[in-house]
């Protein structure tokens, strides 16, 4: 099955897509993980990338094409996959429909205030990137990561500020998608308000349906 994961920063869609990679068994394709290792490792995309990513603005479309390409041309995207955080813009989706058919398009939705509470909450290891977060998934020890003791650290685009311009960039640029794969019979809708198995089970029966 050939999937995207449409929802704004904090929906859930990076634990969602994983949940459905292992269902569905096709590799999950997160583009901002992707351009975050860029970033770290510090590569020729990295150093494009992280000024927009820093300031919560999206990244160029030409940079995000390219990789998403190469990607699914990888052996294990030949039978399927979810592509969490792409694409973006009705110019992205134009693009990807050039590469490949898909089957549905997922698109998560949640209140705003929500979203800021659950990205502002998120806590990242700096070692081995295991993401918690200190309502809903907090690490046993307040502040350090339960796999290898490194003190957490809050994302630049997990603070509050970055949070909200994040959250109106997704509603100026991206939201638009929802009626561009609405009108290609491609849309399925699903509220990510609640446990985190309750949403999964949401996602299956409106991708059965």
């Amino acid at each position: 099955m050939r999937l995207i994961l449409l929802g704004p920063p904090g929906a859930g869609k990076g634990t969602q897509a994983e949940k459905l990679s292992a269902y569905l068994r096709v590799p999950c394709i997160s583009t901002g993980d992707s351009l975050r290792h860029n970033v770290a490792e510090n590569t020729e995309l990295g150093k494009k990338a992280k000024p927009y990513m820093d300031s919560g603005k999206l990244v160029p479309d030409e940079l995000v094409i390219a990789m998403t390409e190469r990607r699914l041309k990888e052996p294990d995207a030949k039978k399927g996959f979810i592509l969490d955080g792409f694409p973006r813009t009705i110019a992205q989706a134009e693009a990807l429909l050039k590469l490949t058919r898909l089957d549905a398009a997922v698109s998560l939705f949640l209140e705003p205030e929500e979203l800021i509470k659950r990205n502002t909450g998120r806590r990242v290891c700096p070692k081995d990137d295991t993401v918690y977060h200190i309502w809903m998934n907090p690490p046993k020890k307040p502040g350090i990561c339960d796999k290898c003791g490194t003190p957490l650290v809050i994302r630049a685009d997990d603070k509050e500020e970055v949070v909200r311009k994040r959250i109106e960039t997704y509603e100026r640029q991206t939201a638009p998608l929802i009626k561009y794969y609405r009108d290609r019979g491609l849309l399925r809708e699903v509220y990510a308000s609640g446990l985190i198995e309750e949403i999964f089970l949401r996602t299956i029966e409106a991708l059965k349906a």
